[in-house]
This record gives structure tokens, C-alpha cells and sequence, in this order.
């Protein structure tokens, strides 16, 4: 394995073409006060996967990409339950009650 930097965050948007943004949580404790510090990160990264908002990825560095994209989606861990999916009922072609 090599020894690139890896993260693991949320995809929070999906807006650009093969961009998204991703946010990388972390909690610690403070080392002289010991209070709990919840921080979080963005990054803008490519994705070729074709992620969804919610899914939680695997980031990997890379050379810079554009000026703002240094990360490129590795894999995608989790789907989000239901992001991107037809309904139930467009897929039996069903017309909604309304």
C-alpha cells in the first residue's frame, strides 16, 4: 500500500460534474484543557463513482486536479438508504394518490 493520505467522510454535495464535497468529522480532547473539540473539515473531491449526498466515502490524495481539488473518491462504504432511488411506485408504474 502506498503512502498516500486517506479520510473517510460524508458526501454533503453532489452539484458539480464529477465533484463532490465532502466533510470529514473528528472529535479529540484537548490537550491542556481537556474539553471535547468536535471539528470538521471540507474537501472537493473527483468522483468518477458516481456518489450521492449521504453516502459515506473513502478519499485518497492525489496531485492537484484543479485549483481548489486535491482528493479523489477511492470507494464508496455506504449508500445513503434511498438517495437517487424512484419511488416504489414509479418503478411498478403505479400513478400516485394524491
Amino acid at each position: 500500500m502506498n503512502t498516500r493520505r486517506r479520510m473517510v467522510g460524508v458526501v454533503t454535495s453532489d452539484k458539480m460534474q464529477k465533484t463532490v464535497v465532502v466533510e470529514v468529522s473528528r472529535t479529540y480532547r484537548h490537550q491542556l484543557y481537556k474539553k471535547v473539540v468536535h471539528s470538521r473539515q471540507r474537501f472537493m473531491a473527483h468522483d468518477e463513482l458516481g456518489c450521492q449526498v449521504g453516502d459515506t466515502v473513502q478519499i485518497v490524495e492525489s496531485r492537484p486536479i484543479s485549483r481548489r481539488k486535491h482528493w479523489v473518491v477511492e470507494a464508496i462504504l455506504r449508500r445513503e438508504v434511498g438517495a437517487g432511488e424512484p419511488a416504489l411506485s414509479d418503478e411498478l408504474g403505479l400513478e400516485s394518490v394524491e
